[in-house]
C-alpha cells in the first residue's frame, strides 16, 4: 500500500493561464482524476491539466492552512511562487510519476 503523504499544490490551464490551487494526501491520484476529467468541477471547466508546482508537508492540517494562504495571495505572488521551482511551467505530472526523474520540486518554499 502506499503511504499517503499531505501535499499543496497548483495546477495550471498553460503558462499564465488558469490556476487551481488545492490539497490531497494522495497527490498522484488527485492529478490523475484532474488530468482525466474523472470529477466535475473547476478543474474540469476550465481544463486546468498542468501540475505545475507542489510542495509535500508533514501534516494535513499544516497543508491545509498553506493551500488557504496560497489561495488569499495576489495571481502575481502565485505565479512568482511557481516560477521560483518550475520557470518554464513544465507540467510536473511526468517527474511526479517517474520517481527517477524527480528533481527536487517537493521542496516546501518560503513566502
Amino acid at each position: 500500500m502506499t503511504e499517503k503523504q499531505p501535499c499543496v499544490y497548483m495546477m495550471a490551464s498553460r503558462r499564465n493561464g488558469t490556476l487551481y490551487v488545492g490539497v490531497t494526501s494522495d497527490l498522484i491520484k488527485r492529478v490523475y482524476e484532474h488530468r482525466s476529467d474523472a470529477v466535475d468541477g473547476f478543474t474540469k471547466r476550465f481544463q486546468v491539466h498542468s501540475l505545475v508546482w507542489y510542495a509535500h508537508v508533514d501534516e494535513i492540517t499544516s497543508a491545509i492552512l498553506r493551500e488557504k494562504q496560497i489561495k488569499k495571495w495576489s495571481r502575481a505572488a502565485k505565479i512568482r511562487l511557481i516560477e521560483m521551482q518550475n520557470p518554464n511551467w513544465r507540467d510536473l505530472w511526468i517527474e511526479l510519476t517517474t520517481p527517477s526523474m524527480a528533481s527536487g520540486f517537493r521542496q516546501s518554499m518560503p513566502e
